[in-house]
C-alpha cells in the first residue's frame, strides 16, 4: 500500500472513531427535563446557539447548550408561550446564558434565578425586568422586542457593608440580586456562634424522645377518653 493511501486509510479510521464516539456520547446522554419542556431546538443563530459552538466542546442538544459532563451551559426557551419558566427550571441553575425571550411571562421573576451565580446573559421580555433590578447587573439594555440583562454582579463587593455577616461567617453570591452568610468550617447555629461540628446523633436523639413523649401522651389521653365514655 503506497504512503499516501495509508495516510488516507489513517485520517478515515479516526473520522470514524469520532463519529462513534459522539454518537455514543449523545446516546448515552440523558438530557434534564428543562432541556425538552419547549419542542423543537435551538435556533442557528440564537445568542445561545453562537456561545455553543465559539465555545469548545460544547454540544446543543433540544433546547440546551450541555458540555461532556452533561451540565447545562446554555438555555433557548424563547417563544415557548411560558407564563413562567416552569418547575424543572432550576436545573439550568449552572447556566451561563439563558434566552427567555418572546414569552407572555407574568409575576415576578427575583426568587427564580435564586442559586443561579454562574448566569452572565439572560435575555427577557422586553416588558420583564431582570432580576435583582439594575444594580444586580453591570449593563442592562432595552431594546424594541427584548431585554438583556448582562454581567451579573457579586454583592457581596458592593454592598459597602464589610460587617454584614458575622465574625465567623463570609457572604458569598446567590443569584441575581441575592446573597447569603456561610459559616466558616468548624462554626455553626445562629450567627455562626456555635463551634465545632453539627451533632446529628444529637439532633436526632432529641427529635426522636421528643416524638416518643408526645406520641405517649396522646396515647394515654386516647385511653382516659375512652374508659370515660
Amino acid at each position: 500500500m503506497a504512503p499516501r493511501d495509508r495516510g488516507s486509510l489513517t485520517i478515515l479510521v479516526r473520522w470514524a472513531a469520532a463519529l462513534l464516539l459522539a454518537l455514543g456520547v449523545e446516546r448515552a446522554l440523558a438530557l434534564p427535563e428543562i432541556c425538552t419542556q419547549c419542542p423543537g431546538s435551538v435556533q442557528n443563530l440564537s445568542k445561545v446557539a453562537l456561545y455553543c459552538k465559539t465555545t469548545g466542546e460544547l454540544m446543543l442538544h433540544a433546547r440546551c447548550c450541555l458540555n461532556q459532563n452533561g451540565t447545562i451551559l446554555g438555555l433557548d426557551l424563547q417563544n415557548c408561550s411560558l407564563e413562567d419558566p416552569g418547575p424543572d427550571f432550576h436545573q439550568a441553575h449552572t447556566t451561563i446564558i439563558i434566552d427567555l425571550q418572546a414569552n407572555p411571562l407574568k409575576g415576578d421573576l427575583a426568587n427564580t434565578f435564586r442559586g443561579f451565580t454562574q448566569l452572565q446573559t439572560l435575555i427577557l421580555p422586553e416588558d420583564v425586568n431582570c432580576p435583582g433590578g439594575i444594580n444586580a447587573w453591570n449593563t442592562v439594555t432595552s431594546y424594541i422586542d427584548n431585554q438583556i440583562c448582562q454581567g451579573q454582579k457579586n454583592l457581596c463587593n458592593n454592598t459597602g457593608n464589610p460587617e454584614m455577616c458575622p465574625e465567623n461567617g463570609s457572604c458569598v453570591p446567590d443569584g441575581p440580586g441575592f446573597l447569603q452568610c456561610v459559616c466558616a468550617d468548624g462554626f455553626h447555629g445562629y450567627k455562626c456562634m456555635r463551634q465545632g461540628s453539627f451533632s446529628l446523633v444529637m439532633f436526632f436523639g432529641i427529635l426522636g424522645s421528643t416524638t416518643l413523649s408526645i406520641s405517649i401522651l396522646l396515647w394515654g389521653t386516647q385511653r382516659r377518653k375512652a374508659k370515660t365514655s
